[in-house]
């Protein structure tokens, strides 16, 4: 028998559609252990004949694969995206990729503005204040750790969102990655702190705690106690701090709080850089990664090849036989495979990873 829907049921009821999406009353909490905001599949508007030419451009800059539809002044296709333009000045984008096509192509290169979008109608838990915290430099052999974090309320949400920032991974160049930083810092409202772990601070932590997990607890644990020291420049303050599911279990971190920290919600989740507030922290990591491992370049004399590669290892060579493994421990993560092959020393057993229930 199917059971009736109660007085007090938290399930999602059906709505009017809206611009983004469908009125899920009341609405779900993202943060809600295995919820997620259904992605946008479909977009209707209008564009200008500028905006129009522009969007063609873009279109055929980016390989789409054009094609004719009728009563269409063009329509083009690529992976998981259909984009077509009518005559009457309409443009409907359709498929799987809507979304990211809507917030990382249409609104900021081709409307020039942007909105939050439709998961701020179904979630309005992401306009609540709180902290965000990621890291950079976790897989890079060379050059630091950096972990950041971010505090927003409503209105640094609704800055960051209308100025493009996004998952510092989504971005390719330095420049934007560098404009991004400096602009989140200036927010009015927000509030922001980077703690960099050098690489032979990083070494000594390593061999007292043994795993890359261990330090990154400490490191968002000394983040977030950093961000909640300045709370009274928060308004409102926060309610809780996200950072991503690194660690199997979420004890991980949560242990690793100090005094400040425990006097909010942590949650953990995966992909958590979909948050703003953590897309920011990702991008202020990752330009601090960048402008320390520069730093280090200098220091050495040397190109620093990011990540983890054959150029890595060669790079890695050069300096032992120019610096020696204590000139290597200074600009590397001794613990990689690529430091004891630069040595010449025995890499360690291969320990084989299995998925746990």
């Amino acid at each position: 028998m199917r059971k009736k829907r109660g007085a007090g049921s938290c399930a999602p009821r059906r709505g009017r559609p809206l611009a983004y999406g469908w009125l899920a009353l009341p609405p779900p909490s993202l943060y809600d252990a295995g919820i997620r905001v259904k992605p946008l599949t479909s977009y209707t508007g209008k564009l200008t004949e500028a905006q129009a030419a522009a969007l063609r451009s873009w279109l055929q800059a980016h390989f789409y694969q054009f094609r004719p539809v009728p009563y269409a002044r063009f329509a083009a296709d690529k992976e998981k995206t259909s984009v077509v333009f009518y005559e009457s000045g309409k443009l409907v984008v359709q498929g799987k990729g809507t979304q990211e096509f809507v917030e990382f192509v249409l609104e900021p290169e081709i409307l020039k503005e942007a909105r939050l979008g439709y998961e701020a109608v179904l979630n309005p838990d992401l306009l609540l204040p709180r902290l965000g915290v990621d890291e950079s430099g976790k897989g890079d052999f060379f050059g630091p750790l950096c972990i950041a974090g971010a505090y927003a309320n409503a209105s640094v949400v609704k800055a960051w969102a209308e100025a493009g920032v996004r998952d510092s991974k989504n971005i390719t160049s330095e420049k934007r990655i560098k404009d991004l930083a400096e602009l989140i810092r200036k927010t009015p409202g927000g509030v922001t702190t980077v703690v960099p772990i050098g690489n032979e601070a990083y070494n000594r932590l390593y061999g007292k705690m043994g795993s890359v997990n261990a330090i990154l607890a400490w490191g968002h644990a000394r983040v977030i106690e950093n961000l909640m020291q300045q709370r009274q420049r928060m308004n409102p303050p926060p309610v809780r701090a996200i950072s991503d599911q690194f660690a199997h279990s979420k004890e991980t971190v949560a242990r690793a709080l100090m005094g400040l920290g425990r006097e909010i919600e942590l949650v953990q989740k995966h992909r958590a850089e979909e948050d703003l507030t953590v897309a920011a922290a990702s991008i202020l990591a990752r330009h601090e990664f960048v402008t320390r491992l520069g730093a280090l370049e200098k220091q050495c004399g040397r190109k620093l090849p990011k990540g983890a590669s054959a150029a890595v290892d060669a790079a890695a060579r050069e300096i032992v036989d120019r610096l020696g493994a204590e000139g290597l421990a200074k600009v590397a993560k001794m613990h990689f495979r690529t430091a004891y092959r630069a040595q010449g020393l025995p890499e360690p057993p291969k320990t084989e990873w299995r998925r746990r229930a």
